[in-house]
């Protein structure tokens, strides 16, 4: 290679620092996004059970098999975006969020519509607009998560962008706490008021994912030699030669079904166990507020103890919290002070999951010669899905097992299912992901720090293989 092409090269990956208003705009993207995903994590099962009539196991088995349908998609869209060739103005990740946008508005508003249908007719209701909703989120999503590889190659850009993705992720969680359910509640028949929640969150979700596509610019967009092929069989063989992405996966499997599993069952738990809904909103800003406490720590702490060292603290700190509020939240006060507690963990756990699957991204190109920032990420959102499918499914079998009846006084059996949906489980996936980190994640910072330093001479001599 000649050395002026090198120093072009080198050039160009100087110039990858991102401004502000291109890291803001990249995390108001995901507040967008989670406007519209959250509501369907912390209220769907509730309207399912509570509004729309199902019964809880049923509407739980909603989750479980939309999920798996919505893992299948993941794996589609992952490998049509790594496939793309044909790279026009607007880039080979941000078409998607584009034309996603407008129908992922109209089908969140969907879900949360009341059709005056048969019971029967209920269940194919919220199995289509619940396919539906997640089919388009993941066409618009996958490729959103996707970018960030093809912003900078700076790992400190990379990290800066993934604390403004988290934080705009906590951003979006912390307004549906809030805000959703005193709109509800200001209708006299709720099924109107979860519709028009629902619309006045997807029109701004999507207002925000047309920003954020407005303000972010692809700078390094691999693009496959056509002699290479795509076929799913050598796109996802690489997945299992890359073991920090099936470690981080599992533990996405364990500490996303449990937080998950938080936010649906808080609603359940603060109203039958507390007998006080109305805190919900000051759950959610407690909850969120510490979260935004923990970002600022995480680049702090993954200097002195490490990203492991890190992650282990937010799962222990989380353990703690939620161990303890088993015995002793037994008030509203109680209740929010552990729950914030549990969150500030997560929040460690959360900002650095964005930060981890990029170092996956390049593991695995460095170690099998492959790149692919769509299959990674979509099989790493597969099983973020699977554990969505568990938080949504095990809580309707679990509600089922113990008698829970909606809108009314419920028994003792049903209070102590909903208080071991609320601490126990969550508490014990973290105790679990804590001790996997330890033993199996195997990229430390030297390590990481050689895989980055290697790929770095490879692409200074395969240039023709990204459009800059």
């Amino acid at each position: 290679m000649k050395m002026e092409e090198i120093q072009k090269t080198q050039e160009v990956e100087k110039q990858t620092k991102l401004s502000l208003r291109e890291k803001i705009a990249y995390g108001l993207g995901d507040t967008g996004y989670n406007f519209m995903f959250d509501l369907g994590q912390i209220y769907l099962l509730k309207f399912y059970t509570d509004v729309l009539g199902l019964p809880a196991a049923a509407a739980g088995l909603v989750f479980l098999l939309t999920k798996v349908v919505d893992g299948v998609s993941d794996i589609v869209v992952g490998t049509i975006v790594d496939s793309r060739r044909k790279i026009g103005p607007r880039g080979k990740f941000r078409p998607f969020i584009l034309y996603g946008t407008a129908p992922l508005i109209l089908i969140t508003v969907a879900v949360f519509t009341t059709p005056d249908f048969t019971l029967t007719g209920k269940m194919i209701w919220a199995y289509v607009t619940y396919i539906l909703f997640t089919t388009i989120y993941t066409i618009s999503n996958i490729p959103y998560g996707s970018m960030m590889p093809a912003m900078t190659k700076d790992p400190l850009e990379r990290a800066q962008l993934s604390s403004f993705r988290i934080g705009g992720q906590n951003l979006g969680l912390l307004i549906t706490s809030v805000a959703f359910i005193p709109i509800v509640v200001k209708f006299s028949d709720i099924s109107i008021g979860y519709m028009v929640g629902a619309t006045i969150f997807a029109v701004l979700g999507g207002i925000l994912n047309l920003y954020m596509y407005a303000n972010v610019k692809e700078r390094y967009i691999y693009v496959k030699p056509k002699e290479e092929k795509t076929s799913l069989k050598k796109s996802y063989g690489q997945i299992f030669k890359n073991s920090p992405l099936l470690i981080l996966s599992l533990l996405n499997l364990f500490m996303f079904s449990a937080y998950n599993m938080k936010l649906g069952v808080q609603v359940y738990f603060s109203e039958y166990n507390l007998n006080d809904i109305s805190i919900v909103p000051y759950l959610g800003f407690f909850q969120i507020g510490f979260v935004f406490l923990a970002i600022p720590l995480v680049p702090v702490l993954v200097k002195k103890i490490g990203k492991k060292g890190t992650y282990i603290l937010g799962a222990v700190i989380w353990a703690i919290a939620d161990i303890s509020a088993y015995f002793f939240a037994n008030s509203a006060v109680s209740f929010i002070g552990f729950a914030s507690l549990a969150f500030f963990g997560s929040g460690f756990i959360n900002t650095l999951n964005w930060l981890l699957i990029t170092d996956c991204v390049e593991y695995g190109e460095w170690k099998t010669g492959i790149r692919g920032e769509g299959v990674v990420y979509s099989f790493y959102t597969f099983c973020r899905k699977l554990s969505q499918a568990l938080a949504g499914f095990i809580p309707g079998l679990v509600l089922t097992f113990v008698g829970y009846v909606p809108n009314v006084e419920q028994t003792a059996r049903s209070l102590s299912g909903i208080r071991f949906l609320m601490f126990v489980y969550p508490a014990s996936l973290a105790i679990v992901s804590a001790i996997v980190m330890y033993f199996f994640y195997i990229l430390n910072e030297k390590r990481t720090a050689r895989v980055f330093d290697e790929l770095k001479v490879r692409h200074q001599n395969s240039t023709d293989r990204y459009l800059k």
